[in-house]
């Protein structure tokens, strides 16, 4: 690049977020010499990290939109404590294009990517668009949004059932269906429209043809201002109940070497494409015979996986992203080392069985330890989860030199997890360690939904 890149030092980072990211973030802040500002909620008032940080500030009621997605008071607070710097962690303003330009306006630095690139990306069926411009495989479907029930049908029609429709400003699943027939189309369109208003505010829709059975494999990239993109491995998020992920790990053992250089070098192509800056994920679905993937959307931010491709690379991706704010250049690609195994198991406070929210007043808690276990958690005996925020309490990640021994590891590490007051997802996540189909990684996205549930 001939543009010069001018260094400035961050020196005080708020945290626009809450939770264990908060406290991940706090940590990495801290041990860079930093100062950590956190914000919170009337409902998070008493969680202990607040007395771990540098700077805390009440931000509002309990309700996000009151406190954690309150832009005016975000701003108020960067002004009033003169902080260089907003990292946002995940959901919330996370990907909020609207936040990131007015951060931009402001002069305050986010921590992530310019607000035009997380424009481009933000909306999946014009995501798709570049993508196909970049020459990334991508799944056929319709050329960006669909104008009424009319064109979707015709384009269902001409690609072939089964298909999915999605909401373009979708996530979590909200706002998507699987079309088996032409004779279900229509009230399966107007009810992922309706549910696509009703979460985001936008009934977009895209159709796309449904691969059956896929496995969902992601590339995490970091990018600097520089031009240089590097790629941390992939991960295996394949283990999914509606189309929200419960385990994750990488490497993603049904890539054989070939794919896999294929695949990573597709994501960081991607990537210098739109010309991206900081952290990033690159989503693909890898078809049954394991050969071929598409890309199916990107998240402009860090991911909750993130830490099992710090584990197999002995990297800190929030140091990263902070030193490329910074101005920074990245390390070469053959400088990472990759090795061994690691696995994610998200504990959230929901019935093992049912997966309702199960919120209220923690008894016990006995976190699991032994080498090569990581527990990224904000809970503690006496804490109480709250109904107005996600039901995830911890992730629980272990390492070790193969799949077999990460897999006995994380069943050790489970059993020995001691959760009391609430229902956890601690027994689905043993009983997962012990199927057969996810020991011999024949796990899809669907799996749950066709096996188990």
């Amino acid at each position: 690049m001939n543009k010069k890149i001018q260094k400035k030092e961050i020196k005080r980072i708020l945290i626009a977020n809450r939770g264990e990211i908060a406290l991940r973030a706090i940590r990495t802040i801290q041990d860079m010499g930093k100062e950590a500002v956190v914000i919170y909620s009337t409902a998070d008032k008493d969680v202990h990290y607040l007395d771990v940080a540098d700077i805390k500030i009440c931000i509002g009621g309990p309700k996000s939109s009151d406190s954690y997605l309150n832009i005016p008071a975000i701003v108020t607070v960067v002004d009033l404590f003169k902080v260089d710097a907003i990292f946002p962690g995940y959901g919330f303003l996370s990907e909020n294009q609207n936040f990131v330009e007015i951060c931009e306006n402001h002069g305050i630095v986010f921590i992530g990517p310019s607000h035009d690139v997380m424009a481009l990306m933000s909306d999946k069926s014009k995501a798709k668009d570049v993508m196909r411009e970049a020459g990334i495989p991508v799944i056929e479907g319709s050329k960006g949004v669909v104008r009424d029930l009319k064109e979707a049908q015709d384009i269902a029609d001409n690609i072939g059932y089964p298909v999915i429709i999605k909401a373009a400003a979708g996530g979590g699943g909200r706002g998507m269906r699987i079309v088996e027939n032409k004779e279900s189309f229509k009230n399966l369109f107007l009810a992922a429209e309706s549910e696509a208003v009703s979460a985001f505010g936008d009934g977009s829709i895209y159709i796309e043809k449904f691969i059956k059975n896929p496995k969902h494999i992601e590339v995490q990239v970091v990018a600097d201002k520089h031009g240089n993109v590097l790629h941390i491995g992939e991960r295996d998020c394949s283990l999914q109940r509606r189309q929200q992920k419960l385990i994750e790990e990488s490497p993603a053992v049904v890539l054989n070497k070939k794919v896999r250089e294929n695949l990573l070098h597709t994501a960081t192509k991607a990537a210098k494409y739109i010309k991206y800056e900081g952290a990033g994920t690159f989503e693909f679905l890898l078809d049954e015979n394991k050969t071929d993937f598409y890309f199916m959307e990107m998240n402009t931010r860090l991911q909750v996986e993130h830490t099992v491709s710090e584990m197999v690379s002995s990297l800190d991706l929030i140091e990263l992203m902070i030193r490329i704010s910074e101005g920074e250049e990245l390390p070469s690609q053959d400088s990472i080392n990759f090795s061994g195994h690691a696995i994610e198991c998200r504990i959230t406070a929901e019935d093992p069985e049912k997966f309702y929210p199960c919120p209220g007043k923690i008894t016990t808690w006995i976190p699991p330890g032994g080498g090569n276990v990581r527990l990224d958690t904000h809970v503690y005996a006496g804490y109480s989860v709250p109904i107005f925020y996600d039901s995830m309490i911890g992730k629980l990640i272990v390492w070790a030199r193969d799949r077999p021994q990460a897999i006995a590891r994380m069943k050790r590490a489970l059993k020995e997890f001691k959760v009391e007051g609430i229902k956890t997802t601690i027994p689905f996540h043993i009983n997962m360690m012990d199927n057969e189909d996810f020991q011999k990684s024949r796990i899809h996205t669907k799996y749950l939904e066709q096996k188990m549930l």
